[in-house]
């Protein structure tokens, strides 16, 4: 098989390195890749915008299945032009993947499904907005509608934190178009936890519950960011509460899908509150997460390439599916993140990282700069690390982390606290 990736970060990567371990495939590409990718595939310089000219790559090419990582292009079609020009692709055509692209689109077809999820009202006017906020008080969570790249959600605590977000979102557009449709929810309040299941219809295969970790710093405080670390599976959630998710949430989304006439197929991953009222959806997503797959994918044991393939209605890998024991990712970050940062700064101790036990090192943003690896980006590296029990995994984890260095490095210390709390 030639098998295309597209993406450049750390969730490809994970996703290059687990399929390049398959044995039926021929050739692997990634577009655009990075330097870590680069190492397991042929990375081919494409824009992701530009649908028409990947689905024109695949086609030269003889690919055999194209995997989506990022949540852009299959908000803007592209599993729907591969798919007209005949291509296997593994993602949600737009229809479904409405679902992540549109915080509203989702919120109503929850509530008419009666999935559990916060009550909301969604606004275009700032001085409709603002009153809404003034009755109804906080705590709640303002949200850009639309695509924000992980940064589109503002818990606000107070009233200040609240207007201060509508005004960023409505007046001041900091997220463009994405902002303007703002979603204003009540905030709910327990353990966040991300549920990750392959979909064909109204089937689906359910991965291991994850935990991300959203905020910057250390005891969950600092500014939201794109994820800074990630564990599975979770010691803390119950096998009752994860039926809840699975009838309650997975099946209950993609029989809503259904109902409107879209045949659901790809990852549903659904960021989950376990409230006392049990499991309710903070949001939905239609990828992989990230950094939630770097876990994932060191912690699986069977094939990557059967796994997708249940999306395409194809039966469950017959092998094990997860190896035994923990895995967790923590996110080597630039200083100053998710605030500004500087680029262009060497980045040494990978290969010394990636000789312990367990560990791999996957590339989020990275380039190479006259031979030399430099950071590109805010979330530069995410270390991965599995092992029989948790507390080994976060040990590995965090024993590979000093052995890497660049200037102004930040990373959390308590990745998986939850977990070892009661591991």
């Amino acid at each position: 098989m030639r098998v295309l990736v597209i993406g450049s970060g750390a969730r490809e990567h994970a996703l290059v390195w687990k399929l390049a371990q398959s044995r039926r495939i021929s050739h692997l590409y990634a577009a655009p890749g990075n330097p870590g990718i680069a190492e397991h595939a042929e990375c081919i310089a494409l824009d992701l915008t530009k649908l028409a000219e990947l689905a024109a790559f695949a086609e030269r090419q003889q690919i055999d299945l194209t995997v989506v990582g990022p949540e852009a292009p299959l908000i803007d079609g592209i599993v729907d032009v591969f798919q007209q020009r005949g291509l296997r692709i593994f993602g949600p055509v737009a229809a479904g993947a409405a679902l992540e692209g549109s915080k509203a689109f989702a919120k109503e077809l929850m509530t008419e499904a009666g999935i559990p999820t916060a009550q909301h009202r969604t606004f275009t006017d700032f001085k409709a907005a603002s009153a809404y906020l003034e009755q109804h008080g906080a705590p709640v969570v303002v949200k850009a509608d639309g695509n924000a790249a992980g940064k589109g959600a503002i818990v606000a605590l107070d009233l200040a934190t609240a207007q201060d977000a509508l005004k960023q979102m409505l007046v001041e557009r900091v997220f463009g178009a994405a902002g303007d449709l703002v979603v204003i929810e009540d905030y709910l309040q327990g353990d966040e936890i991300g549920s990750t299941a392959i979909c064909h219809g109204t089937s689906y295969l359910p991965l291991t519950l994850t935990q991300d970790h959203k905020r910057a710093l250390d005891h969950d405080q600092g500014l939201n960011t794109g994820g800074m670390g990630a564990f599975t599976p979770l010691p803390f959630v119950g096998q009752q509460q994860e039926e809840q998710i699975r009838e309650r949430i997975i099946s209950a989304t993609l029989q809503a899908l259904k109902e409107r006439g879209i045949a659901f197929a790809g990852v549903l991953y659904s960021n989950i509150m376990l409230t006392e009222r049990g499991p309710m959806v903070l949001e939905h997503n239609t990828r992989f997460g990230d950094p939630e797959t770097q876990a994932l994918m060191l912690l699986m044991q069977a094939d990557l390439l059967d796994v997708l393939a249940y999306a395409e209605g194809q039966p469950a890998p017959t092998a094990t599916l997860w190896h035994p024991g923990y895995a967790i990712s923590v996110t080597l970050a630039s200083g100053g993140y998710p605030g500004k940062y500087r680029s262009g700064i060497p980045i040494t101790g990978i290969a010394e990282a990636q000789r312990l036990p367990g560990v791999q090192v996957f590339h989020a943003g990275t380039k190479l700069q006259d031979g030399r690896l430099v950071t590109a980006g805010g979330r530069v590296l995410s270390v991965a690390a599995q092992a029989s029990s948790l507390q080994e995994a976060v040990a590995r984890a965090y024993e590979a982390a000093k052995y890497i260095s660049f200037d102004g490095m930040q990373y959390r210390q308590d990745i998986a606290h939850r977990g070892l709390s009661i591991a």
